[in-house]
């Protein structure tokens, strides 16, 4: 079973029509951060700031999808009092704007499109500033075919900490809070049967919450087993 506070989730559901789907905020505070052997080594360099090693001008915290790289980047721009950029915000003259007279930076969706000349002079202002860049990326940026040279050397000289493919514990813990965050509290009977049938994969986690979120206000029910075995089957059904 499932309960719910729908005071700001949802508008009119009557004569089948479906919901109004209200955006909901996820809690990226961190104790509502999930530990377990697939991230613990890049959670334990995010507690540990700023104890970071001597010249240690940044970190690359790579990993599949919906893995919580986000989540661990807030608790430590929190921490920091770092600003956030996206690969699409470098340009080489707007970097000083950008910055302003910030010295930690997290920029997140890296990959190989990234412009390597802004990014260049992005790493430099950091060092110059002896702040620290956060940079998150799906897989690790020493592997990237970046341009030119001088970014690719500084940016694969990075440390660089992998969170892998969870396991069903954290699958479950990441699927209950997803939930919590929508103000949905399912029993753990229904985690565990969503668990021992899905894909064991953070993005699938995710697309499986909403999905059932989804069913759920669009049918007036709340989340109990036969409702999570249609969704399962539905989706498997594509």
């Amino acid at each position: 079973m499932s309960e719910r506070n729908t005071g700001s989730r949802r508008i009119g559901s009557e004569g089948g029509q479906l919901p109004l789907l209200l955006e909901h905020r996820p809690a990226f505070d961190r104790g509502e951060y999930l530990v377990s052997v697939c991230n613990e080594a890049a959670t334990a360099w995010i507690d540990s700031w700023p104890s970071w090693p001597d010249a240690t001008w940044g970190l690359n915290v790579h990993g599949p999808e919906a893995s919580g790289k986000s989540h661990l980047a807030e608790v430590w721009a929190r921490k920091a009092g770092a600003i956030m950029l996206r690969p699409a915000d470098l340009d080489a003259e707007r970097l000083p704007t950008l910055l302003g007279d910030a010295g930690y930076v997290v920029l997140d969706n890296v990959d190989e499109s990234l412009p390597g000349v802004p990014a260049f002079h992005l790493y430099n202002m950091i060092v110059e500033r002896r702040g620290a860049l956060l940079v998150l990326s799906r897989t690790p940026v020493s592997r990237m075919a970046l341009h030119p040279a001088d970014a690719k050397s500084r940016f694969a000289a990075l440390p660089a900490v992998a969170i892998s493919d969870p396991d069903d514990a954290l699958i479950s813990g990441i699927m209950d809070k997803l939930f919590r965050d929508r103000q949905l509290f399912v029993a753990e009977e229904v985690l565990a049967f969503l668990v021992g049938r899905m894909e064991r994969s953070f993005s699938e986690a995710r697309a499986l919450v909403e999905y059932i979120d989804a069913m759920s206000l669009a049918e007036g029910r709340r989340i109990t087993l036969p409702l999570a075995r249609r969704a399962l089957d539905a989706r498997a059904a594509g």
